[in-house]
């Protein structure tokens, strides 16, 4: 089976001018794209080419739009996707014009061409009288006048296809309303940052699409469900939810203005409509599921709130200052999006400018410590979140429904590199500024919570550590312990360096210079450079030493190579804080 880089989706359904559709698609493209298009319900005519490229799905009964989309995309083995109608024509070698997009964006990336109107044909009468692409019928040409009434030529008309993408309008910029309803942004193209972006790299950002075309990676679409065909059913809002889902989860909207595509618009209804049936219900109801998953914010992927995407665009066509505001305000609640933590004044001699942030905590676990330790762990933490108002995510290698606002399961092995990918989508799925490292199996104090970092360019580590022996309680502690376990650094940073980190390790495996702690040594020459500091909390953090630990356990100052790594050695029972080590693990055993 030969391997192709784009795959054409095209879902239709009693459509005309799909055959011409396809045949333009052929034409305009190389053989590295195929054509994936899904009869639904109805077969084609005229009939369809035969070549090599193109695959075609007949479905006896209708499934819908966005369900015939799934379906064809089922099939494809393309590293990318486009969807588009089955009244288009394709710029010449826009595939590779959109690719060539691509490496420039990155693949978290949802992608339209400038979309032009497609003058398809002409209503032609024997007499040569002729009328724009209209609903069938007699010939509306004025002969005469009789009455002072129009006298019309009334003879038969017939389709005469001119197939000619029409020079203006040229549609670059997209947005919804507060109701929400689809816009056309003309006045975003006026903006000094959109002329940057256009003159810059050719892409330009847009808020939202219309939704005959657009192109993404296979993968992206499959993950953030990009045609959710039992929410949205069948028809309606698509430009929405595939843009929202792209702009909330992290990833960009974009318009490539090194090609296009044009569009047949079919508004007049009879035999010049929507191919699918058109049910205002159906498009009601699409509509209010979309203001309900983006506007209350509940779509599970999201990093980012409505009001993130809509402070980005604003002003906005449709949208007053005062419903952005009722938006904020409706999202100081939210679980997720409406913690806020304000820094307490810091002292003088801390040095710390006085900041006010969004705090948060990820998680994650390789699910193979000793259970009691766990659910120690998480009981405190819970404690903490809930206290200092500091949310949870957790990223695990089996299900956690029950633990964090919000949970991530990867289906990876034990191993280094699933632990820098647990670590990278915790980071993402985050939505605080500053996150603070968890494990399973350190119990953190309360004022390990408390750090603000100064700066956002550093990986703070709280050396306030004791390793305590699961064994029998005895505790050690060491200066400048820095564990990954301890970091509190600005999450943006952070993100920079996993993505970074898990590539290399992707590409070479995991070797000693790499090491665990960020910015800790130069033994690596990474892209993204950083600082590394330490700090202390009032209330040390306790590290419990089990049999099944990820890194060593090491009792001994014989163990370290470096011995300027264990200056400060202290051996005790009691710990600050916490009371006797003994009484502590009586509760893991």
């Amino acid at each position: 089976m030969k391997k192709y880089l784009i795959s054409v989706l095209i879902p239709s359904r009693n459509e005309e001018f799909l055959s011409r559709t396809i045949e333009d698609i052929l034409k305009n493209t190389d053989d590295t794209t195929e054509i994936i298009a899904v009869l639904d319900g109805e077969w084609a005519n005229p009939g369809l080419p035969d070549n090599s490229r193109l695959t075609v799905i007949y479905l006896p009964e209708s499934v819908g739009q966005r369900a015939a989309t799934n379906l064809a995309c089922k099939l494809s083995r393309a590293k990318y996707i486009i969807k588009c109608d089955a009244h288009v024509s394709f710029d010449k070698g826009l595939d590779r014009k959109m690719l060539e997009a691509f490496e420039k964006s990155g693949d978290n990336t949802l992608m339209a061409p400038v979309m032009k109107n497609l003058h398809c044909f002409n209503l032609v009468c024997p007499d040569g009288h002729s009328r724009y692409q209209s609903p069938d019928g007699p010939c509306q040409h004025k002969i005469g006048e009789k009455d002072e009434k129009d006298i019309l030529c009334g003879k038969e008309t017939k389709k005469d296809i001119v197939w000619i993408s029409k020079r203006a309008p040229q549609s670059v910029s997209y947005c919804f309303d507060s109701q929400p309803h689809f816009q056309y942004f003309k006045e975003y193209a006026k903006r000094p940052e959109y002329k940057k972006d256009l003159e810059e790299t050719g892409l330009t950002k847009t808020m939202s699409l219309q939704g005959s075309f657009f192109m993404c990676t296979r993968k992206k679409f499959w993950e953030l469900n990009i045609c959710d065909d039992e929410g949205f059913g069948s028809w309606g809002s698509m430009g929405i939810e595939i843009s929202m889902k792209f702009w909330t989860s992290g990833g960009q909207v974009l318009i490539n203005h090194d090609t296009w595509n044009s569009h047949l618009f079919r508004t007049q209804g009879s035999t010049f409509g929507f191919p699918y049936p058109q049910s205002g219900r159906q498009v009601q109801n699409a509509k209010k599921y979309a203001k309900d998953l983006f506007f209350n914010n509940k779509w599970e992927k999201q990093i980012h709130p409505l009001s993130w995407v809509l402070d980005k665009f604003k002003p906005l066509n449709g949208w007053t200052e005062e419903e952005i505001e009722e938006q904020k305000e409706r999202e100081k609640n939210h679980p997720k999006f409406g913690i806020q933590t304000k820094t307490k004044e810091p002292s003088p001699e801390s040095g710390m400018d006085s900041i006010t942030s969004t705090k948060g905590i990820i998680y994650y676990t390789c699910n193979t410590g000793p259970l009691k330790i766990t659910r120690a762990v998480q009981k405190q933490l819970r404690k903490i979140s809930e206290e200092k108002n500091i949310p949870i995510v957790s990223a695990s290698l089996k299900p956690m429904p029950h633990f964090g606002f919000k949970n991530i399961h990867l289906k990876l092995k034990r191993g280094y590199l699933s632990m820098f990918k647990q670590i990278l989508a915790a980071l993402k799925m985050s939505n605080a500024e500053i996150v603070f490292f968890a494990e399973s199996d350190i119990l953190y104090s309360f004022s390990h919570f408390d750090f603000i970092p100064k700066r956002k360019d550093t990986f703070y580590y709280n050396t306030a550590v004791w390793k305590v022996r699961m064994e029998d309680g005895h505790s050690l502690y060491y200066n400048n312990c820095r564990q990954v376990s301890g970091i509190c650094v600005y999450r943006e940073a952070a993100i920079k360096h996993y993505e970074e980190r898990v590539a290399y390790v992707e590409k070479n495996g995991y070797n000693r210079n790499i090491g665990f702690e960020p910015a800790t040594s130069n033994r690596v020459n990474w892209q993204n450079k950083y600082q590394s500091d330490v700090w202390q909390s009032e209330i040390p953090n306790l590290d419990i030493r089990h049999s099944n630990n990820l890194t060593p356990n090491r009792w001994s100052k014989d163990l370290f190579r470096n011995k300027k790594n264990c200056e400060g050695w202290k051996e005790a029972n009691e710990i600050q804080g916490w009371g006797k080590t003994e009484d502590i693990i009586k509760k893991f055993k």
